[in-house]
């Protein structure tokens, strides 16, 4: 007696399907959690860098005896090291910067993830807001 043996040579199309389908739940669940994590990282940078600003100002305010503002003599990349600017991580732009006379300043940085602590950007001051996007600094003197 001749006996008949199955053999299976490959996958069924059902098989492939099922296979693709968990990869892509998978990959659509990777990148949604990759694109939060950047989010996050672009925040803490921001954080960082309003930190950096105003540790910058403030050290120039005890030297010079008042805070860097925007003019032909007196630049703010003088009150950081090596002369560059904090930018936003997000795009090539500085971060808003107000300054009201060489007394005062504020710094805001728009937040992705976060809740900052103002509603609003600077304009003449800064506007607090305990449930706003942007986050900002001022002057400690």
């Amino acid at each position: 007696m001749k006996t008949l043996i199955n053999l299976k040579k490959g996958f069924t199309l059902i098989e492939l399907l099922v296979v693709i389908s968990i990869l892509g739940i998978l990959i659509s669940v990777i990148s949604v959690n990759l694109v939060t994590a950047q989010k996050q990282a672009r925040d803490a940078r921001r954080l960082e860098d309003l930190t950096n600003i105003q540790t910058a100002f403030e050290s120039y305010f005890v030297e010079y005896g008042s805070y860097p503002v925007a003019s032909p003599t007196n630049n703010i990349a003088n009150a950081f090291d090596g002369g560059i600017i904090p930018t936003d991580p997000k795009s090539t732009s500085s971060y808003i910067w107000t300054y009201t006379s060489t007394a005062a300043y504020c710094v805001c940085a728009s937040l992705e993830t976060a809740t900052g602590n103002a509603s609003v950007p600077a304009s003449t001051t800064c506007t607090w807001n305990s449930s706003g996007t942007y986050l900002c600094i001022q002057n400690k003197q």
